[in-house]
């Protein structure tokens, strides 16, 4: 997903998110891109700042914990240790396998693996059911 800074006719600064620019190029063409406050579909993009990486990576969440996170931490890796106990591991062929079997192309069962976020997009816009498994951190952590 990509985010425009976009603008219409009348001076109206919005957001929009968009697969890339490919496809806001597409939807703009068929009048779909429009201004939120005055519906004007006469929108370009803005100029943006571009995102920088500082080349450290963050993570996005963190949990101090206490004695009942630390109970829920361990039923949560419980839970991801029976789910991927009880399930084939397909590596990088997540989605491929998951469509697969949604669509009845093999005998169904428990699969676990990676997808991009791009690929289980594209799943949950096919209808195809599935769970994110977390993933923990060492315990020495």
């Amino acid at each position: 997903m990509i985010r425009f800074s976009l603008s219409c006719d009348k001076d109206h600064a919005f957001d929009g998110w968009f697969r890339n620019g490919d496809d806001f190029d597409a939807q703009k063409k068929r009048g779909l891109v429009s201004c939120p406050v005055c519906q004007s579909v006469k929108v370009e993009k803005a100029l943006m700042a571009p995102s920088v990486s500082t080349g450290r990576k963050r993570e996005t969440m963190a949990l101090a914990m206490g004695e009942e996170q630390r109970k829920a931490l361990a039923k949560l890796k419980a839970m991801a240790e029976e789910a991927r106990k009880n399930a084939d591991y397909v590596g990088d062929k997540f989605a491929e396998e998951a469509r697969r079997i949604h669509f009845g192309e093999v005998e169904p069962r428990g699969i676990y693996g990676e997808a991009t976020t791009e690929e289980a997009r594209g799943l949950l816009d096919d209808g195809v059911d599935f769970v994110p498994l977390p993933a923990f951190p060492d315990d020495t952590n």
